[in-house]
């Protein structure tokens, strides 16, 4: 049973809006890809674990705050005696460990991810200790691509790969689990716990002037969009929208780029360059928001 459900990180987000509004390096490319690939991997093992009976309770993407160090969780699965915590990997390709060194086919070194899911781990039990619960935790490291292969690897390492997935799931079926209150409440605990916004992204800089303004086609990313009565079509890919969706995805989009910008109807429209009349995002604003102030010093804030 998902007690929390995954959704994509501000990070990811961003990163996503500023790839459409502007040319990002080629480093921000790099990070801009490497975890909207490792998101896509994380779907595909919460889809993994839908198919799981309700013996468990789970919690997709937790970022905590254990004696003021941040660690983040991909998956956690609460059984009856045990906590399953869970590091999905999207790796593609050839790998392979030397002297305790991860390296690719080209033998360029990358971090060692077992490092991470053992630190998340201590953690993770230091706040068991903390709540004086007593459970053990079981901390796997999970490979979710099929094409990746890692060659050397000691066999005790606390890893399943793709060709071990499929019968690690039906094993963690298999095993009996009861939950009570206890269980339910350290779910709940953990909930709060999670932290909406990480001080560790890595995000390039951009400014107002410098965005492309329109609205973006939810459909292919493109900003060639024509209004066709109640709805905006893509001249690009066809795809339709209503207006009211497309407006209130882009307030979404210039609220989480610009924090401190105040939304008001010209600030609205300027942004998705006039695709829309002021009166059409004056009304829109007015029943999805709550309006503070009067005249031209008003603005809108989430009722």
């Amino acid at each position: 049973m998902f007690i929390k459900q995954r959704s994509e990180s501000a990070e990811l987000k961003l990163l996503k809006y500023l790839n459409t509004r502007m040319n990002l390096s080629d480093n921000d490319m790099r990070h801009f890809s490497n975890i909207g690939k490792g998101y896509e991997g994380e779907l595909k093992f919460d889809m993994l674990l839908d198919n799981l009976s309700d013996k468990r309770l789970i919690l997709s993407y937790l970022l905590l705050d254990v004696s003021n160090t941040i660690f983040q969780i991909d998956s956690l699965l609460i059984s009856q005696k045990s906590i399953f915590l869970i590091d999905v990997k999207n790796f593609e390709g050839d790998f392979y460990i030397e002297t305790d060194r991860w390296y690719t086919s080209s033998r360029n070194e990358i971090k060692d991810p077992l490092l991470q899911l053992r630190r998340s781990e201590s953690l993770l039990r230091r706040l068991l200790q903390d709540h004086k619960l007593n459970l053990s935790i079981e901390a796997y490291l999970i490979f979710i691509n099929p094409e990746f292969t890692l060659y050397q690897a000691p066999r005790d390492l606390p890893i399943i790969f793709p060709t071990q997935l499929n019968r690690f799931m039906k094993n963690l079926n298999k095993r009996s689990s009861k939950l009570n209150e206890k269980h339910s409440k350290f779910a709940d605990l953990l909930v709060a716990k999670h932290m909406n916004e990480s001080s560790f992204t890595q995000l390039p800089n951009y400014d107002y002037e410098q965005l492309r303004k329109g609205v973006i086609c939810e459909g292919c990313q493109s900003f060639l969009i024509s209004v066709e009565k109640y709805k905006l079509a893509c001249n690009s890919c066809g795809y339709k929208e209503e207006i009211k969706s497309a407006i209130l995805r882009s307030i979404e989009e210039l609220t989480l780029l610009f924090p401190d910008r105040k939304i008001t109807t010209n600030a609205v429209h300027e942004w998705c360059e006039a695709i829309v009349s002021k009166k059409t995002i004056e009304r829109i604003l007015t029943k999805n928001y709550k309006r503070l102030g009067y005249g031209w010093s008003s603005y809108y804030v989430n009722s």
